[in-house]
């Protein structure tokens, strides 16, 4: 293992969006127990704790990995289009309409079935962001173009957190 790798170098995967959920489920419990702290206890405290650094490492690896948003946002980055988001917030007109909309219905709703119908049109969205990432990173390389996904994508999921929230509100 080498602390310079990249995280798809790290846990011996394509650079690419598309990945096998299950193989890096087993790839970082492989990982995890190559460097365990436990693992190097007779060698004494300084391997234990080089091994303690790999173990966080491999840690925050797997969570850039196992998550789609991360992991797209992860690529972009590494392809040289940083996604920027407190500084970048351009957005598609067609998108922030939609924003609008959206918020509107969510200020409006008053039950569990709108509620629901909202969560069902996000999720939607969020599917075909996420098709869309895909399909930009893996077959066109356009790390621009996937970053600006990624950006409606953080959108999309803060609003998933706000009709959460509008539940809670709802008492329901």
């Amino acid at each position: 293992m080498n602390l310079q790798s990249d995280d798809f170098e790290l846990f011996g995967v394509p650079r690419r969006f598309a990945q096998d959920r299950d193989a890096l489920d087993a790839r970082w419990k492989d990982l995890q127990r190559e460097a365990h702290p436990d693992r190097f206890a007779a060698q004494g405290a300084a391997a234990q704790r080089v091994a303690m650094q790999w173990s966080v490492r491999i840690n925050e690896a797997y969570q850039r990995l196992k998550d789609p948003l991360k992991r797209a946002a992860y690529l972009c980055e590494l392809g040289g289009s940083p996604i920027r988001a407190e500084d970048n917030t351009a957005m598609p007109a067609a998108f922030l309409t939609q924003q609008m909309e959206w918020r509107e219905a969510l200020d409006e709703a008053r039950s569990a079935a709108e509620l629901d119908a909202l969560d069902d049109t996000t999720h939607m969205a969020r599917q075909v962001a996420l098709a869309r990432c895909a399909e930009l990173l893996d077959q066109q390389q356009d790390y621009a173009g996937a970053a600006r996904e990624v950006r409606a994508l953080m959108f999309i999921a803060r609003f998933a957190h706000d009709i959460d929230l509008r539940r809670e509100q709802l008492g329901q």
